[in-house]
């Protein structure tokens, strides 16, 4: 059984790619018992930290034997978790309206990068288009330059994953007044542009601009940036408010009163950081409230003094991986079990769950 607050909870994931995994991943740390259905032959790569804390079952969905078998795990579940395009579910007869008239108190979270409706609903698409539509990709990337891909941390998990657990999580508290399930449609786009609330108000008012690296988030500011140093690594500088480069430009030797302009401003700063390699600037000015830190490598993240103190690292199977997010005092959470592969553990969790 899962350690956690989620302790207790049910949740079918129907196996896919993208922010559904992710979000189920995020349940399975807080104690939720996942079983995930996979196709025969499919499932996670080693070592995929999204698929961990989960027991999986091979189904072939086109069999009726192993359709009637999904139908009954999802009917004593709490939480259906699927990410196929509209439509698919339902022509599986594994819809909502099958699946809430045999089980009235599922939640049922559907991630989509479209949603389910809308003129785009039934295309494909990846992070990069979903983010392309709202307006977030346009902002990033340097100034007179391309829009850059930012990972797939904007759309698929922060405008999807985290959406949808969020709408799981509503649901359930929701259900526990009502008795009554529901649906979740969690659209990357609309996480996105509900995101990007506070810019849709700074580009109302003319703030700032969401031009490709002019906004006062994305570049354009001299004290919100990153700059090069002599050993061709950076730092960033996040020194906006007045006190904050007040001190970055005293620890930094400079004057106290910038140049003028953003242009001035930022080729001072540059040619200062262009003095000393990365790490001298990290021993200066990481301790301080300058508001400096070094841009490290993906490898050297575990060992920052500060992510190591906090263990937001941590090992399992040898693989070093992200410790359970977020923290709760009295019911902490924990990683439920490395990845497995298609099929493994189905039956035992089907009988704990009541189903032959």
């Amino acid at each position: 059984m899962g350690q956690g607050p989620l302790k207790g909870l049910r949740v079918v994931e129907m196996a896919g790619i993208g922010p559904a995994p992710f979000a189920v991943t995020l349940l399975s740390d807080l104690g939720a018992e996942i079983l995930r259905i996979d196709r025969p032959g499919a499932g996670p790569a080693p070592g995929d930290v999204t698929a961990r804390g989960r027991a999986s079952l091979a189904l072939d969905l086109k069999s009726e034997t192993d359709l009637k078998t999904a139908r009954a795990a999802i009917a004593a579940a709490d939480v259906l978790i699927e990410g196929f395009r509209p439509g698919v579910m339902e022509r599986l007869d594994l819809g909502p309206e099958s699946m809430l008239a045999a089980n009235p108190r599922l939640i049922y979270g559907r991630m989509t990068g479209w949603g389910q409706d809308g003129p785009l609903a039934p295309r494909a698409g990846h992070d990069l288009t979903y983010i392309a539509v709202t307006g977030a990709l346009n902002a990033i990337g340097p100034r007179g330059g391309p829009p850059v891909p930012p990972l797939n941390l904007i759309g698929d998990y922060g405008g999807g994953a985290l959406y949808l657990v969020m709408g799981v999580l509503a649901a359930l508290h929701e259900r526990q007044s009502s008795g009554r399930g529901q649906v979740i449609d969690a659209a990357v786009v609309d996480g996105v542009v509900s995101m990007m609330g506070l810019f849709s108000w700074l580009t109302g008012d003319g703030v700032t601009s969401m031009a490709t690296g002019e906004g006062m988030l994305a570049g354009a500011l001299p004290t919100y940036r990153t700059y090069e140093c002599s050993d061709g690594r950076h730092v960033a500088v996040g020194a906006l408010e007045p006190q904050f480069h007040a001190e970055l430009r005293r620890r930094l030797d400079l004057p106290a009163e910038a140049p003028a302009g953003f242009d001035a401003q930022s080729e001072e700063l540059a040619a200062a950081f262009r003095a000393r390699p990365r790490d001298h600037w990290t021993v200066l000015l990481e301790d301080t409230d300058a508001c400096v830190a070094p841009v490290l490598h993906f490898a050297e993240a575990p060992g920052h003094p500060h992510l190591a103190a906090r263990q937001s690292f941590t090992e399992l199977d040898g693989r070093t991986q992200p410790n359970v997010a977020p923290r709760l005092s009295r019911t902490p959470g924990r990683i439920q079990g490395p990845p497995v592969a298609a099929g493994i553990g189905g039956a035992d969790r089907l009988k704990a769950w009541g189903v032959a």
